[in-house]
């Protein structure tokens, strides 16, 4: 959601192509730098840089991203921005210790960060965080998760982005774990509706779980501020505070809240069987009773108010069909990601959902899973076959050792092990709209 200072650039006439292919190059790009505040006290304790190019007459950032992802060269404006965020905030009045919000898509490549550089100088001296946009969040699940452990493991913080703005946020917060959680400008500037009402609900809940901070944008009035408390805010930005301009040093003694721990690498190389059953817990059961399990964790994904990424195996593509096929395809139709793993896969079997082919001898090509994780719900049932099929000879006696969980932690990690095999959505498909 564009900011008013973002939407006054837009209202210009639209960029040329050579302005844009200028932008995109990295030409006349200039930081600007927006306040952040601790609530309800308003100290400043850092900045968000932004990007900008004022000798071009200010191209909206929005067009400029899209320019870029058209034109195969979203990485190379990516790591542009950030590091002339780094250059700039080192060059600037800034303070040891303050917080440095860096914008960062998704799904680019990772930027490197040698020593003696900008940008390893602003990791050292800064706490600085990468705020994930909200554009193609789950467009390629595996290199937005890599990424993510990747910036960790460099000293690096996550902040998720716009949360409200698209449901897509909501449904990854416990996959991505981000020490910061900013909420859209929207749910700030207006009483909140029904939608709106989940969505902060979401918020404070996943607060309550992890510690992750609350942030809220858009804070220009009195009454903004008011509603930012409310929600369980405790850092803010907004014209209240300052517009975006050049960096000043944050106040002397100024301290952000308590950080939450950051979430570990995640384990990918087990199956989802192999790492529910790392530390025990298996236990015998007919297939029968897999059916109706299976069909409970459906209708959980089903009812859940903010519609879950569901993810499951199959064994066999023909066993997508029946009750299954009706299920998953209404799951399809409200969930930000419903993703199949099946030997055989093929994409015309249902189009709504996205299908991962298992090789025969994958080991997960005995495994029965399903995964559901949203704001709402937590529930996963992770089988495998214990006999060869067609070893038993009534089909319904077929025994597996089964795990079921509705910890959320775990549910979590299960996911983030089967997106790691899920395929990029195609850019021409429209996922990573400005």
């Amino acid at each position: 959601m564009p900011t008013r200072d973002e939407s006054a650039i837009q209202s210009r006439s639209a960029p040329s192509t050579t302005q844009l292919d200028a932008a995109v190059s990295g030409s006349g790009l200039v930081p600007a730098f927006q306040p952040v505040v601790t609530l309800p006290d308003e100290v400043v304790v850092g900045y968000e840089a932004l990007a900008r190019w004022p000798s071009l007459d200010y191209p909206p950032p929005s067009d400029v991203f899209a320019h870029a992802a058209a034109t195969d060269r979203l990485d190379q404006l990516d790591h542009a921005c950030i590091r002339s965020a780094a250059r700039a905030a080192l060059d600037g009045p800034s303070a040891a210790g303050m917080l440095l919000l860096v914008n960062c898509e998704p799904t680019t490549a990772g930027i490197e960060m040698p020593e003696g550089t900008a940008l390893s100088e602003a990791v050292s001296s800064f706490s600085m965080m990468f705020e994930l946009t909200e554009r193609g969040l789950l467009r390629d699940p595996p290199a937005l998760l890599r990424k993510v452990a990747a910036l960790r493991s460099l000293g690096v913080m996550i902040a998720l982005d716009d949360i409200g703005a698209h449901p897509d946020s909501l449904a990854l917060l416990d996959i991505i774990s981000p020490e910061v959680m900013k909420i859209d400008l929207r749910l700030v500037q207006r009483q909140p509706n029904r939608l709106q009402a989940r969505t902060i609900a979401a918020v404070i809940a996943h607060h309550e779980r992890t510690g992750a901070i609350i942030l809220a944008e858009g804070i220009e009035t009195d009454e903004h501020l008011e509603q930012a408390l409310a929600y369980g805010a405790t850092l803010g930005q907004g014209y209240r505070f300052g517009h975006p301009g050049a960096l000043g040093a944050p106040q002397h003694g100024s301290q952000l809240p308590q950080l939450p721990p950051s979430t570990g690498q995640p384990e990918t190389s087990m199956t989802p069987f192999e790492l529910a059953t790392a530390l025990g817990g298996a236990r015998t059961v007919r297939k029968r009773t897999l059916i109706e399990l299976s069909r409970h964790i459906e209708r959980l994904a089903a009812a859940a108010e903010s519609p879950p990424i569901v993810l499951f195996t199959l064994q066999q593509h023909e066993n997508y069909r029946g009750q299954t096929q009706k299920n998953f395809t209404v799951l399809a139709k409200k969930s930000p990601l419903v993703v199949a793993y099946v030997v055989n896969a093929a994409g015309e079997l249902d189009p709504r959902l996205r299908w991962v082919d298992i090789a025969e001898d994958d080991p997960m090509a005995l495994e029965w899973n399903i995964v559901v994780i949203g704001p709402d719900t937590a529930a996963a049932l992770i089988a495998r076959e214990l006999e060869p099929p067609g070893s038993t000879p009534l089909e319904n006696d077929r025994r597996f050792e089964a795990v079921i969980t509705f910890d959320r932690s775990r549910v979590a990690e299960l996911a983030r092990n089967l997106l790691h095999r899920c395929p990029a959505m195609p850019l021409s498909d429209g996922a990573l709209s400005a």
